[in-house]
């Protein structure tokens, strides 16, 4: 998976669910023409606009993705939207200390 540094983003689905799909603040990797996300085993192209709500897709799927960086006050989702997002194991402590600027929760893997 040649291509830019990895870094951590917000990841959320948003086929079948809208502003309420499964959510993740994970690490990722972009390829060198940041075009391509890859996140977990997914393969994630850019809509290059003309996703409705979504800003990528997934290319073995079609199931369209809502990309973005991290908020350092934790408001990731659309306003409309509701529900946990899971921190994955990897980046947890680098979430809180270095994007919440926080100490990390007593539950510390859900944002």
């Amino acid at each position: 998976m040649a291509g830019k540094q990895a870094r951590i983003l917000y990841v959320q689905v948003k086929s079948g669910y809208g502003d309420n799909g499964p959510a993740w603040i994970g690490r990722a990797r972009f390829s060198r023409t940041g075009c391509t996300v890859y996140f977990h085993d997914l393969v994630l192209q850019s809509c290059a606009g003309q996703g409705i709500g979504a800003n990528y897709y997934d290319v073995a799927t079609g199931d369209e993705y809502w990309i973005s960086g991290p908020k350092k006050n934790g408001q990731d989702r659309h306003w409309t939207g509701g529900g946990s997002v899971t921190i994955d194991d990897d980046v947890v402590d680098e979430y809180w200390r270095e994007i919440r600027g926080m100490k990390p929760p007593r539950n510390q893997h859900t944002a």
